[in-house]
């Protein structure tokens, strides 16, 4: 199989620790980008894997500020510019009255933009992929824990992933085509 028609080599492994390991190990290896996948939530996977922090958070705090400020901008616009109605001498921009829908909008900004902003940093939706070609991936979240090389690197080798992978304890090496 040529390197074009790679996805990448897949390796399966019996314990989490040795998931971890090998995707330590294949980090400072400079293999990248790296997968894995888990039957459950594994804490140092994202460190091991050398992932960088998510920028969502700092999206998220924009979405709410402007959901707050736009918030606010509406009430004081419809109350004091095109809209204003003077009832007992009260004044025109009551600011106390605008806080709760402004909090409420603060909080509606910032979780759609959280909502959006996972779907696409996840790349998501995404109905197809390659490893779930494999026959031995519907174990993946049953018992096993696999650890993929991706061929997106230009200076990928198929047969130093693979031998890397072997050398890690693996129990099965695989290819996965695209």
């Amino acid at each position: 199989m040529k390197p074009d028609d790679l996805h990448g080599i897949i390796a399966s492994f019996e314990t989490q620790e040795h998931l971890l390991a090998a995707a330590r190990a294949a980090r400072d290896a400079g293999f990248s980008p790296l997968d894995a996948y888990a039957p459950h939530p594994v804490e140092e996977l994202t460190e091991a894997l050398g992932h960088r922090r998510s920028r969502l958070p700092y999206f998220m705090f924009l979405g709410g500020l402007l959901g707050g400020v736009g918030g606010y901008f509406m009430q004081w616009y419809a109350s004091v510019v095109d809209y204003p109605i003077d009832i007992g001498g009260r004044p025109l921009h009551s600011w106390p009255a605008f806080i709760p829908p402004t909090f409420e909008l603060t909080v509606l900004g910032a979780a759609v933009t959280g909502f959006f902003g996972v779907f696409i940093a996840s790349r998501l939706p995404k109905p197809y992929h390659p490893v779930f070609n494999l026959a031995e991936f519907s174990r993946a979240s049953q018992d096993r824990y696999f650890l993929c090389i991706e061929a997106a690197d230009a200076d990928f080798q198929p047969e130093n992933a693979r031998r890397f992978l072997e050398s890690q304890q693996a129990l099965t090496v695989t290819a996965v085509p695209k």
